[in-house]
């Protein structure tokens, strides 16, 4: 994200995440991005898969640091990165999508404190928490 002290639009956040690779790689969109947090989707697809046929959790780890700082970009502005994130790995990950929901719980003017849930979304469009997370997010200068 920019170093400005601008907020981002979703249109904007949008922009900025296609302009990561990684994040192209894996097929990654945000759903929404407001005063409320950030929804971010992948689709669950052969290649994100482990050897037991559940998605891969380095792609919920992904999607649980990516969502964190939009959430996070959303209290300190667009220049922001992780300082360190946990997740705890609740069921295996199994359906058509990971849907990663972050808010902000705290925010300071060095920090924000974000909360994450990662589900899965089943084809009848039910859903399953498979994760949650919590990370610790910080503005910065970014070039």
């Amino acid at each position: 994200m920019s170093s400005s002290g601008a907020r981002l639009s979703v249109e904007d956040a949008r922009t900025h995440l296609a302009s990561q690779p990684f994040s192209v790689l894996l097929g990654a969109r945000l759903v929404s991005f407001d005063a409320d947090g950030a929804v971010l989707e992948v689709d669950s697809r052969p290649d994100l898969l482990q050897q037991n046929g559940f998605l891969h959790g380095g792609v919920l780890a992904y999607a649980a640091d990516n969502t964190l700082t939009y959430a996070a970009g959303t209290a300190l502005g667009p220049g922001v990165l992780t300082g360190g994130m946990t997740i705890e790995y609740v069921r295996p990950a199994q359906g058509r999508t990971l849907r990663a929901t972050a808010r902000v719980v705290h925010s300071g003017r060095r920090r924000a404190v974000c909360r994450c849930e990662l589900e899965m979304v089943a084809d009848d469009g039910s859903t399953r928490l498979c994760a949650v997370a919590q990370g610790t997010v910080l503005p910065v200068a970014v070039p």
